[in-house]
């Protein structure tokens, strides 16, 4: 796989992410800032208890950075 393969599905995976976090605080009546979702990813990333596929751990983790500012 090329790298921008692997970009372009890094990205679309950070997508997926930040949206089903946002729509799942949107049903909580919760409003989606920036930071906010930050955490709910930070905090999910935190669960060793879930396995995930290296591409979501991954966009998980630049998700964080991306909107945490780290």
């Amino acid at each position: 796989m090329s790298q921008r393969a692997k970009d372009e599905a890094l990205y679309q995976e950070m997508c997926r992410v930040v949206g089903k976090v946002v729509l799942e605080m949107r049903d909580l009546g919760q409003e989606p800032k920036h930071i906010v979702i930050a955490g709910v990813v930070r905090t999910a990333l935190a669960n060793k208890n879930i396995v995930r596929p290296e591409l979501t751990r991954e966009a998980m983790e630049q998700v964080v950075k991306a909107l945490a500012g780290q």
